[in-house]
């Protein structure tokens, strides 16, 4: 909804005002200028970037375009699946988790924080670097260093989408120009033809430098920032996991380390210390009543 009423807001705006200064919007309507900047654009994408990035770019801009992205009850959830985890570790030792982080699908503890599984590779990340603590990896600064390896790479990835449409949106001036070259040099062509023939060709030739210039920064432009502040909540999750896995390593207690992984948080999505508290309680009440179950 906010990418369509950004769309809108920027083309009423645009085209509105032109009509409101006397401007004939029939001149505006050029679909060779079109084909010719969005045609070259997307044959440029194609060239530039992989298949992989070529998916991810329609997930993406779907995504975008139904204003997805993750929410402070996702963060919530995966402090608390988090915390849960740590507290078996701790109480029980790591082996007894096992089970767990193998099959997280099958597990009784990650089922109670479903959200979670919207984002597999942190789901996958998490459980990667509990099976090194299980298997005895336990050197905070050595799992600590390996983590911030894998964190920079998973952020490059992430990135790849995003940096290809602000490429994209970088060409769109150039190729607008390309377009109103082409225009002039057909305008060029006819000039033996009346002035408002030619004046009118010519004025539909500078109609791709507008075009290009108005895809760029109306619309690719703003597509690409938001496809990238959508990428970074995405890569905060892993920080979020590296905090707490972290302090779980230096000693602290379950409760300290959910706390880290609250801390690396944007304010907007941040719980609060007691809405961790409150859903750690529940997490931990869950867990006794499961327990006090006979078998």
């Amino acid at each position: 909804m906010r990418l369509l009423f950004g769309i809108v807001a920027v083309f009423l705006s645009v085209l509105g005002g032109f009509a409101a200064m006397g401007g004939r919007m029939g001149v505006l309507w050029q679909p060779v200028e079109i084909v010719i900047i969005v045609g070259a654009g997307i044959g440029g994408y194609v060239i530039a970037n992989s298949m992989a990035v070529l998916r991810a770019t329609l997930r993406t801009i779907g995504a975008v375009a139904r204003g997805r992205h993750t929410s402070k009850d996702e963060y919530l959830d995966l402090i608390s699946l988090l915390y849960a985890l740590l507290r078996q570790a701790k109480s029980k030792g790591v082996s007894n988790i096992e089970s767990d982080i193998d099959k997280p699908d099958d597990s009784p503890i990650f089922a109670q924080y479903p959200s979670v599984f919207r984002q597999p590779r942190c789901v996958t990340f998490l459980c990667d670097y509990m099976r090194l603590i299980a298997l005895g990896q336990d050197n905070p600064h050595d799992l600590e260093a390996l983590m911030n390896e894998e964190i920079e790479t998973i952020g490059r990835e992430l990135n790849q989408v995003p940096k290809a449409l602000q490429n994209l949106a970088d060409a769109l001036p150039a190729l607008g120009i390309v377009a109103a070259v082409l225009g002039v040099i057909n305008a060029m062509s006819a000039i033996s033809e009346p002035p408002e023939v030619l004046g009118h060709m010519i004025g539909g030739a500078l109609t791709g430098t507008f075009l290009g210039v108005l895809l760029s920064y109306g619309l690719v432009g703003p597509i690409a920032a938001a496809a990238r502040h959508r990428r970074e909540a995405e890569l905060t999750l892993f920080i979020c996991v590296r905090a707490g896995l972290g302090a779980y390593l230096r000693g602290s207690p379950p409760q300290v380390c959910a706390e880290f992984a609250r801390k690396v948080l944007f304010a907007d999505t941040q719980p609060s210390l007691a809405e961790v508290e409150v859903a750690t309680t529940l997490s931990s009440q869950a867990k006794a009543r499961e327990a006090s179950q006979p078998a």
